[in-house]
């Protein structure tokens, strides 16, 4: 997991060769206007979920593990975003199967630690990581950026 400011996103092209391809995007979309859903930026290779959700509660925000992509997540509007952490190794209470499909699969662990994260900041989650996105109050717009490892 990598909690950062975009100012500093080039600090993190090294972890993986699309990273900075995916940064770029992010620097250069006017993601205000970009309607919310799914957008290919570079094929299947790195795409985005644009997206204004209504953010939860933490005991509703379950945590959450992918296989195949890294996750780059910006809050582009609100005020603030809550994520929890655990690492996967540690996650002992699935709520079901793995969706390949979807590269997903939920857990009902408590997290680790919690932070915050605000306008001009990005949080990156790797397949080691386990994630539960999308707590506060009120809503939000944020992209998610899915980066093929």
């Amino acid at each position: 997991m990598i909690f950062d400011s975009l100012k500093n996103s080039a600090l993190y092209y090294p972890v993986s060769p699309r990273l900075e391809k995916a940064f770029g995007f992010i620097a250069s979309t006017d993601w205000e206007t970009m309607e919310p859903g799914i957008h290919e930026l570079d094929g299947k290779d790195i795409y985005v979920n644009v997206m204004e959700p209504e953010l939860k509660k933490p005991a509703d925000a379950k945590l959450e593990i992918h296989d195949a992509y890294i996750d780059i997540q910006v809050l582009i509007r609100g005020e603030q975003e809550t994520f929890g952490w655990s690492e996967r190794a540690d996650l002992r209470k699935p709520l079901g199967e793995f969706d390949a499909g979807k590269d997903i699969r939920f857990f009902d662990d408590e997290p680790q630690t919690f932070y915050t994260l605000r306008p001009g900041q990005f949080t990156i989650f790797f397949p080691e990581d386990g994630h539960a996105p999308m707590i506060g109050e009120g809503n939000v717009r944020k992209i998610i950026v899915k980066v093929r490892k």
